[in-house]
């Protein structure tokens, strides 16, 4: 991989963690515990609740996300960065500034 193209992904790479990290915020706002109120009624409640359920879900994929990010990052001078992990074919420059944290090719991600 020439070294414009790391130094692309790596922009690539430092916007996605900040973007992501303002995600988890939002997040961690919406996943607060929602406290028993007499001015919300049963149903609202249990919408409420199923809300949260979703954004927590949200929450830890953005989470995981993150921490994938700031292996990438970790990653972007070593020798192997835009391999696939298992195929050792290189990985579409595409593919990671689409997804800057996929340790995959297509193809060896669609076998997962």
């Amino acid at each position: 991989m020439e070294k414009a193209q790391k130094e692309e992904l790596r922009l690539k790479i430092e916007l996605e963690i900040k973007s992501t990290k303002e995600k988890i915020t939002e997040y961690k706002e919406f996943t607060k515990p929602i406290a028993p109120e007499n001015a919300i009624g049963r149903v609202s409640r249990m919408d409420a609740i199923n809300n949260k359920s979703i954004m927590e879900a949200a929450q830890r994929k953005a989470e995981e996300k993150l921490d994938q990010l700031l292996k990438m990052e970790e990653r972007v001078d070593h020798l192997d960065f835009g391999v696939c992990a298992r195929c050792k074919n290189d990985i579409p420059i595409g593919r990671l500034l689409l997804v800057p944290q996929s340790r995959f090719c297509v193809h060896c991600a669609g076998r997962n």
